[in-house]
């Protein structure tokens, strides 16, 4: 069975997508992996309080450097240029991931593709180059996280070659199907195996630091409190059954 294969249910979708990148970095760490969180990747816009997280399985699209005499304006005359059928084959709901090495002195997609990514029901894009047309691309509604804009078009400096195939993107490894969750801070990427205990573990997580910080608030110091002793975790469980 590939990886791609693997279920993950509604429900655990509906958990990554009220959870913080912040939590999911420590499920994560617990299970041994410490590079999840993409390095110089942020959201284009910032999301407001309480919005829902970016989730949605990988659909990557591998770039590799330009060479002058391949990259060149006529190669969008063909529709099955990779960068073009990426943005055609996305399945809705799921977020096309770019492997930009990094590159932050072109774009990686502009409003128009954008703009198709959108109409198609793809849930959003991740790249670890810039986006040209950002104001316009802020405008869609689409959620989009990237190193930020750059005008100069993709082919000044990549070429797209191919598509659902492993890549790296902000210094992660990201294979197809593995879930994607953005929000404020950045992206996480969590490995598909893995997602229904993480997504089940970072709620509860999020759930007692509920009750730690009402604690913290409320004075108490942080010795028995955070972490939690058998004390505050009884108490704990008493304020859960209150809240049921």
């Amino acid at each position: 069975m590939n990886a791609s294969d693997i279920a993950v249910s509604d429900a655990a979708l509906e958990q990554l997508r009220h959870v913080s990148t912040a939590t999911l970095t420590t499920q994560l760490f617990k299970r041994g992996l410490r590079n999840v969180f993409l390095q110089g990747v942020a959201p284009l816009v910032k999301p407001a309080a309480g919005t829902p997280n970016l989730v949605g399985p990988a659909f990557t699209l591998r770039n590799i450097p330009a060479r002058e005499d391949l990259d060149h304006l006529g190669v969008f005359q063909n529709p099955d240029h990779p960068q073009r059928k990426a943005v055609e084959t996305a399945p809705a709901g799921s977020v096309l991931v770019q492997d930009c090495r990094g590159e932050r002195s072109v774009a990686s997609v502009g409003s128009i593709l954008a703009a198709r990514l959108k109409q198609r029901g793809v849930a959003g894009m991740v790249s670890d180059g810039p986006v040209r047309d950002s104001s316009t691309i802020a405008g869609l509604g689409l959620p989009i996280f990237c190193a930020g804009a750059s005008a100069p078009l993709n082919l000044a400096k990549h070429h797209a070659v191919d598509m659902n195939v492993p890549i790296a993107c902000g210094g992660v490894a990201v294979y197809p199907g593995d879930i994607v969750v953005g929000d404020g801070d950045g992206v996480v990427i969590v490995p598909r195996h893995l997602a229904e205990d993480v997504a089940r573990d970072a709620t509860e997580q999020e759930r007692l630091e509920a009750f730690i910080a009402e604690r913290i608030e409320a004075g108490a110091p942080l010795r028995g409190t955070y972490p939690p002793d058998e004390a505050t975790l009884a108490a704990y469980a008493q304020w859960r059954a209150n809240k049921t």
